[in-house]
């Protein structure tokens, strides 16, 4: 029995339509998730130089916000988009709480000054991509992401545990022993806010239909929430003596302003689990180029190799179509192909 049109809006009206090719997607989700990588090495040497995570991070997100607020100026389409996610806040079809997702880029800067020092980079890096992972199995099955429900199978499974598998070998050489529990749920938890951004960030995106809009709103939330945390800790702990006069060193917000308003675009073709995966691949393929090319004394070693190929030997798992049947959101893509096929 073939599923009518009318019964798939019934159950996803959020689900946005797209005509972008899979593949690209998936590629794209791979190079947004490199430039992460590259922004967790602007960012952290910004950081080492004012000593002073939390002004880093808020130059970071606020020199993003600034160049999409001028990219808004001059893009009509992007101040359409703002219009219409005020709209749809004011006529309930966008929950408030869809448009925090900025505030996961927030906590996820505050868990690494929490924790990052206990657990050491590697360990980090395992429970953040832990937290991703399971938020991107479980965000696919609510549905949150504007793709619609995405349902389980072998080879979305199989992709999970190969990626967790994969960051494991990558840095298994760094791994600590005797971690505290509790320390370990703080960056877990921020890979579950993660998740959850991207999903809520594609919904901003698919009712804006812009992502220079989401892009706008994820920025302009989280910014808010560090140049707060940054001013109490400069109250607390004193404010960094001087800023650095390296121009890179501020490349951090316009390459956020990309990945970021990538994400928006993709995570409706690949889903949120599939765009979690894609992330871990382009971010250890990243980190891998960058020790190649731009070493900073850390030997490249087999085990980082080889769990950068296992990651993206997992997107290719995970990519594969386990059922004949197309996805809901691709049926309320083609519905005059559901049609000639009842």
């Amino acid at each position: 029995m073939t599923e009518h049109p009318a019964d798939v809006h019934e159950h996803h009206q959020h689900a946005e339509r797209t005509r972008m090719p899979r593949w690209i997607a998936i590629a794209l989700a791979i190079v947004f998730g490199a430039c992460t990588a590259l922004q967790s090495r602007v960012n952290g040497a910004l950081a080492a130089d004012l000593d002073d995570a939390f002004t880093a991070a808020a130059i970071s997100f606020g020199s993003g916000l600034v160049i999409l607020a001028v990219a808004l100026c001059v893009w009509r389409p992007g101040r359409v988009g703002l219009r219409r996610v005020i709209a749809a806040l004011g006529a309930s079809r966008l929950a408030w709480w869809m448009v925090l997702g900025g505030l996961s880029g927030a906590w996820f800067v505050t868990t690494q000054g929490l924790s990052a020092g206990l657990l050491g980079v590697a360990m980090f890096t395992v429970a953040i991509v832990a937290g991703q992972t399971i938020g991107g199995i479980v965000f696919d099955l609510a549905g949150l992401g504007p793709g619609g429900r995405r349902p389980l199978s072998p080879t979305r499974v199989l992709g999970a545990v190969l990626a967790l598998a994969a960051i494991a070998w990558a840095v298994s050489a760094q791994l600590a022993h005797d971690v505290p529990f509790v320390v370990m749920l703080l960056p877990f938890a921020a890979g579950l806010a993660v998740s959850w951004q991207q999903a809520v960030n594609g919904r901003v995106k698919a009712e804006a239909s812009s992502a220079l809009t989401a892009a706008f709103v994820n920025f302009a939330v989280g910014t808010v929430a560090l140049v707060a945390a940054a001013v109490v800790h400069g109250v607390a702990a004193g404010w960094p003596e001087r800023l650095p006069t390296e121009p890179w060193l501020y490349a951090g917000g316009a390459i956020g302003c990309i990945f970021i308003a990538g994400q928006a675009l993709v995570v409706r073709v690949v889903g949120v689990l599939l765009l979690a995966l894609c992330g871990v691949a382009g971010q250890l393929a990243g980190a891998l180029a960058l020790d190649l090319f731009l070493p900073t004394g850390r030997a490249v070693d087999a085990a980082t190799i080889g769990g950068t190929l296992l990651a993206l030997a997992a997107v290719a798992v995970a990519s594969i179509r386990w059922s004949r049947h197309r996805h809901r959101s691709d049926v309320v893509e083609r519905p005059d192909a559901v049609s000639r096929s009842s």
